[in-house]
């Protein structure tokens, strides 16, 4: 294609294809690599078996494990191969059914989602944020940039249930309190062009952007709510310091949502989507978070688990996350 003629007569055009050539170029590399490393290590094996050096079969056990890791890592990333699973994701976390204690794991989240972006050197937006009335949060959403960022997070979708002893409870009594995490990929302005929104189908509201920020926060309307009134999706964003760019955040947000909307409902176009198919449901937890009577997170899709909770709450979510994408792509869910 790049070979074409009058290929850069269409600047996005070439640009999109010059990334998708850059991305298939470092992957063959990668791939190469890794075979290199694999022949390196069967050559020192020979070597070992002829000089019996122990310094080298140390050597050998070293690199096959840091090998076995690279191609696990790789072998991950080839199945992110769905339409936009290379796109930057939008987070998008709920109190539930637990009152403070709904809002105070949802705040945990939030943290076990930074601390797991951070770990892998995603960029992280906080995009709009409301706080709780005692502790925690009621909802937030968070821009996560990077390669693959929704291609991974994709498998977070869904309601996340934990059990403890409650810190807002005197007498101590254990509480089980959920919170819902809807996951959407940013699309990119090629993906965006493809959505046409009715303006009619728009309901667009103001109000003072909320939390620390002087004069500006006190006097200006910046913050922007957005409904599509066929399907009554609501999205706002607050975190910009001018109305148009909190606009065109919320409506990157707004075509995310239904065009995840309209795969989930087979539809053909936005058009064809109603409100009955808005609700993501609550339905039954995908994970749970145990810490107590015993430490214990599972997901109950693909039976993962781990006794190591701190770890999971700082951030250690890759266990689950590719044993999702494993066994979706083997058809097992």
């Amino acid at each position: 294609m790049m070979q074409e003629q009058g290929f850069w007569d269409n600047v996005d055009r070439a640009q999109q294809v010059t990334q998708e050539t850059k991305f298939l170029k470092d992957r063959i590399e990668r791939f190469n690599g890794i075979e290199t490393k694999i022949e390196d290590i069967e050559v020192m094996i020979e070597m070992c078996r002829e000089e019996e050096d122990e310094a080298v079969c140390n050597e050998i056990v070293q690199d096959t494990k840091t090998a076995a890791e690279e191609v696990e890592k790789f072998r991950i990333e080839i199945l992110l191969s769905g339409e936009y699973d290379k796109n930057s994701a939008i987070l998008d976390l709920h109190a539930g059914v637990g009152g403070t204690d709904a809002q105070d794991w949802t705040e945990m989240l939030l943290r076990m989602y930074t601390r797991w972006a951070e770990s892998k050197g995603f960029k992280v937006e906080t995009i709009d944020l409301l706080t709780g009335d005692e502790a925690g949060i009621k909802s937030a959403t968070l821009k996560i940039s990077g390669e693959f960022a929704y291609g991974y997070l994709k498998a977070e979708k869904g309601i996340h249930r934990i059990v403890r002893i409650s810190p807002f409870n005197a007498n101590g009594k254990r509480q089980t309190s959920f919170a819902s995490v809807e996951v959407l990929p940013e699309l990119t302005e090629s993906q965006n062009q493809d959505i046409e929104i009715r303006p009619e189908d728009l309901k667009v509201d103001t109000y003072r952007s909320g939390g620390a920020g002087g004069q500006h926060v006190n006097k200006t309307e910046s913050a922007i709510r957005i409904t599509h009134i066929p399907t009554g999706i609501v999205v706002q964003c607050q975190n910009e310091r001018s109305q148009y760019s909190n606009r065109d955040t919320a409506m990157g947000m707004l075509k995310a949502k239904l065009v995840e909307l309209k795969e989930r409902a087979h539809k053909e176009k936005i058009e064809d989507l109603t409100g009955e198919l808005k609700d993501m449901g609550w339905g039954s937890q995908i994970r749970s978070y145990v810490f107590q009577p015993y430490t214990m997170v599972k997901d109950h899709r693909t039976g993962a688990e781990s006794s190591n909770i701190n770890a999971v709450m700082d951030g250690e979510i890759d266990l689950y996350i590719n044993e999702y994408l494993k066994q979706s792509s083997n058809g097992q869910l």
